[in-house]
């Protein structure tokens, strides 16, 4: 087998991993307080503790494990204030790849935007959270792809979990699917539109729905 391709298939489990350790956090089949190890982690996946420990590192860094020196690895508690926080980068940051993607996203990309924005409209009809969630995470890969800014894509990374997390956690009593598929089409739209202005705002008015979210759960904290 060629190298690049020993190093694809590599690449590929370890990214593969590391989504699949996240979806358990995210998800809270990993619940906050936990102690979580390599290799059980590594058993419970078929793969080798290589992937674990570099998918473990990722999400140490994005805040969702925190490395307890002879004690394992703890998966955090759920922080209302440094949601908080997290959305004020959040809002700068979003801001700027949808504009970036407005501008650069190729008509292939802009294709799918479209088809991503009719998803989200079909889960808001149906009030559908697990679709929701799903077409969420296609549609910030893509947006991220057609940014084109690699530094803007490793801030994302660094605080989606902890959102996608906290969504999870309160998004039954103080969320509206209808309400945030509509925000998120209306994203998709701009976007493939190509309009950086209109891309920027959207992604302001979906952040604007966020913080009400996140300050709805803080006042009933």
């Amino acid at each position: 087998m060629p190298v690049s391709e020993i190093l694809n298939k590599s690449e590929n489990l370890a990214e593969r991993t590391y989504r699949q350790i996240e979806e358990l956090l995210v998800t809270l089949q990993l619940q906050p307080g936990m102690i979580v190890s390599e290799g059980d982690l590594a058993s419970r996946f078929g793969v080798s503790r290589t992937p674990v420990r570099e998918a473990l590192q990722r999400l140490a860094r994005g805040g969702l494990i925190r490395v307890m020196p002879k004690r394992g690895l703890l998966v955090t508690e759920i922080d209302i204030q440094k949601q908080l926080r997290m959305l004020e980068l959040r809002r700068e940051v979003e801001r700027l790849i949808a504009r970036r993607a407005a501008r650069l996203a190729s008509p292939e990309e802009r294709q799918e935007l479209c088809r991503i924005a009719k998803d989200m409209a079909a889960a808001g009809r149906a009030d559908d959270q697990d679709a929701f969630t799903s077409v969420d995470r296609r549609l910030n890969r893509l947006v991220a792809e057609c940014g084109r800014n690699e530094f803007a894509t490793e801030a994302m990374e660094q605080v989606q979990g902890l959102s996608r997390r906290f969504w999870y956690c309160h998004q039954q009593r103080f969320a509206d699917v209808a309400t945030s598929s509509s925000l998120h089409q209306a994203l998709a739209v701009e976007i493939a539109g190509g309009d950086e202005g209109a891309a920027g705002r959207a992604s302001d008015t979906l952040l604007d729905y966020v913080e009400s979210f996140t300050r709805a759960v803080l006042d009933k904290s």
